[in-house]
């Protein structure tokens, strides 16, 4: 893929799961990434994984000034930033009469308001740099309507779609691109252990019904991180303001009663 080699990337959310195969993915293209998850023994056992090419900074998201510690760090690591991915995010579940204060401010406080801070963070950097930049932020098909159980998750991941137009609206002019993945659902190693504290067994991913995975297998990570390479490239220029929704089937329309 072109555009990526040489680039300074912060991948938030990327010592595990979907951010550390994104990672990979863009050391793979050449770029240079920065590692961040909320555990320094992680972030630190992740760079050792992924070998020459990263530097990793652990920092929890839910406090307003990481933001721009992360944004720094990268700077400082490769002497500048290009590109960054709002990955990282939680997805606790609820019951709908019984979401409290507390339980939303955290989740906005991850999956809204630490996005915002670190473009934020990121665009004063790409105007002190004048050369531009790439936004990739990752949210949910969730986002259109969710389950039950993640109101207040789904919520969260709704509002992104809202940022990223703003934001691309706004930047386009300054070549800051800002893109959005809308991922369907992927197998992980924290959505295994989701799936078996709610109840199904050990291998649960091996029997998904066609209605949520018409191929016979959940998506992988690697599947992600390739959409995220191809929308933080140079080639998906000067594409910006787009809600890209990555799932095996459209989401709208569907006929569902002929998916038994």
């Amino acid at each position: 893929m072109q555009g990526l080699a040489g680039k300074a990337i912060l991948v938030t959310g990327s010592s595990a799961g979907i951010g550390h195969a994104m990672a990979r993915r863009l050391l793979a293209e050449g770029a240079r990434v920065l590692i961040h998850g909320r555990d320094e023994s992680e972030v630190k056992a992740a760079c050792s994984k992924l070998g020459t090419g990263c530097h990793g900074v652990a920092g929890d998201l839910a406090e307003p000034a990481t933001a721009q510690v992360l944004v720094d760090a990268t700077r400082q690591a490769f002497g500048r930033i290009d590109g960054l991915v709002n990955n990282a995010g939680i997805y606790p579940r609820g019951v709908i009469g019984e979401s409290t204060a507390a339980f939303f401010d955290h989740v906005f406080a991850i999956n809204t308001r630490a996005p915002l801070l670190c473009a934020e963070a990121a665009i004063r950097a790409f105007r002190l740099q004048k050369s531009g930049g790439a936004i990739v932020t990752v949210g949910s098909i969730n986002a259109l309507c969710g389950q039950s159980d993640l109101t207040v998750y789904s919520m969260s991941k709704g509002a992104l779609t809202t940022m990223t137009r703003n934001l691309a609206d706004a930047l386009g002019s300054e070549r800051i691109r800002v893109n959005q993945l809308n991922v369907g659902w992927t197998f992980t190693a924290n959505e295994d252990a989701t799936q078996q504290r709610h109840g199904r067994k050990a291998g649960w991913e091996k029997d998904v019904s066609a209605l949520f995975a018409p191929t016979g297998r959940l998506m992988q990570p690697e599947e992600i991180a390739a959409h995220t390479a191809f929308w933080l490239s140079d080639d998906s220029a000067p594409v910006s303001g787009q809600i890209y929704e990555a799932e095996q089937y459209p989401l709208i329309g569907r006929n569902r009663s002929q998916m038994s």
